[in-house]
């Protein structure tokens, strides 16, 4: 069981801009870690803070195979992109939904770690994929503004259909 509640698409806190952190201290810490255990909980490779309704600039990822990897990333961003891969995307907060998404091949991340310490690295495949996903989340995007107008109004009936949103 997740340690966190994840909110679901349409709740409006998923839409917001995310805050920069300013306090690495013990908060940032049990944040981190309740992220950690409740993406892990609800087996997912990704959760930003915006998806348990805290709104500052904080994502967990873990792309490996035995969830022994995990990065958290305080104040990310893109700073380089280039190529473009297409994969399919689900979202934990769109459970049971699934589309095939555009995003950069390879990425250059500017980010701190859970201490403050800067970090600049570069991420492709999957980990690329990931971290973009999560730092849209963090700017109030989310996985299915990327879907073209058609596939946008196949998602609406979806969502009517699985009583997410009522029917006009």
């Amino acid at each position: 069981m997740p340690l966190r509640e994840i909110l679901i698409y349409p709740d409006p806190l998923l839409r917001e801009q995310c805050a920069q952190v300013t306090d690495f201290g013990k908060d940032l810490a049990t944040l981190i870690n309740d992220m950690s255990l409740t993406m892990y909980a609800s087996s997912g490779i990704g959760l930003a803070a915006s998806q348990i309704g805290i709104l500052q600039r904080v994502i967990v990822v873990d792309v490996s195979e035995d969830q022994a990897q995990r990065l958290a990333l305080v104040n990310p961003e893109i700073i380089a992109q280039e190529g473009a891969v297409s994969s399919e995307e689900g979202c934990l907060s769109i459970p049971e939904f699934r589309d095939t998404i555009k995003r950069s091949e390879k990425i250059l991340v500017k980010a701190q770690d859970p201490n403050g310490k800067y970090l600049e690295f570069e991420a492709d495949e999957i980990l690329a994929i990931c971290i973009q996903h999560e730092i849209d989340h963090l700017n109030g995007v989310l996985f299915v503004d990327h879907l073209s107008r058609l596939k946008r109004e196949f998602f609406a009936r979806w969502l009517k259909k699985q009583g997410l949103i009522p029917s006009k």
